[in-house]
């Protein structure tokens, strides 16, 4: 619904729609961007609980191991999956306030326009 909303407007700029729009969607962006943030923090998590299995003596053993551990790749890919969604969503929100700041200018200009033609 929303990439209907986003593409019907491309020519047209509709700042009611534009502002539903974030107003409905900042919060997936807001879940998008803390899974991130959550994600991030779980993988060191997850390569510190690695490390610490390894058998062996060093820490560049440990890191290597934990890094090659396939548990530690599903987290990484988790991780991936989270960046793209916020990202995502970052860039509608950005592409829906640019089409308010066009419309302001549009009406700025208008107004300019009806001031010079009186």
């Amino acid at each position: 619904m929303e990439k209907q909303m986003m593409e019907r407007s491309m020519s047209t700029v509709h700042p009611n729609e534009a502002i539903e729009f974030m107003i409905k969607n900042s919060p997936k962006y807001a879940e998008a961007k803390a899974n991130r943030i959550y994600l991030e923090n779980y993988l060191k998590v997850v390569k510190a609980s690695l490390a610490l299995k390894c058998n062996e003596s060093t820490i560049a053993m440990g890191e290597r191991y934990a890094l090659a551990h396939p548990e530690y790749k599903v987290v990484l890919d988790g991780l991936k999956v989270a960046v793209e969604q916020e990202e995502h969503l970052k860039w509608w929100l950005m592409s829906a306030q640019a089409r308010v700041d066009v419309w302001r200018s549009e009406e700025a200009s208008n107004r300019g326009i009806d001031r010079a033609t009186r």
